[in-house]
């Protein structure tokens, strides 16, 4: 598994809105120029994390988009699920069932019955990654990048710019 590179778009946009001021929008385009990505794949993510209620449209001749909760209630793991989707990592497809050696009939319930060994790590190694990304959220990721790693120079003029585009 892998996550598709709507992730990294998301993230990255996102957190240029992170400190939007109140009742101010950004559009699709200004992200995408800004980051130098695709517009059209863009406008897609952006459909997604829209109807999952992590931004909200705003309509209007200055419209675009803003963040529809707290920068510190939208976790990596919100927008993973939201570009995405909500299906387990690993199938399970129990071909362990399948072993030709094994008579179905024959075999004991707690073979049968129990769940796969290959799946529960699956799921326990999903679980942890979800804990892991539930825990960093756009808050946490913005004052990590504007508050301890690039120069406050860079803040200002990220905000300048896209403040010149209203």
């Amino acid at each position: 598994m892998k996550f598709s590179v709507g992730v990294e778009y998301a993230l990255h946009c996102l957190l240029y809105m992170v400190n939007m001021e109140e009742g101010k929008s950004v559009g699709i385009r200004d992200l995408a120029t800004f980051q130098g990505i695709s517009e059209t794949y863009l406008s897609k993510v952006y459909a997604k994390l829209s109807k999952t209620g992590i931004i909200k449209s705003i309509p209007g001749v200055k419209g675009g988009y803003a963040l529809a909760r707290n920068a510190e209630d939208i976790t990596f793991w919100d927008v993973v699920e939201a570009v995405e989707g909500r299906e387990p990592f690993f199938q399970c497809a129990e071909i362990r069932q399948n072993n030709i050696l094994l008579n179905k009939d024959n075999l004991p319930d707690e073979y049968t019955k129990c769940p796969c060994l290959i799946k529960v790590v699956m799921v326990e190694a999903e679980n942890e990654m979800k804990s892991y990304l539930s825990k960093k959220t756009l808050a946490w990721l913005y004052d990590e990048v504007y508050n301890n790693k690039i120069p406050k120079e860079m803040k200002n003029a990220t905000i300048e710019w896209f403040n010149s585009k209203k």
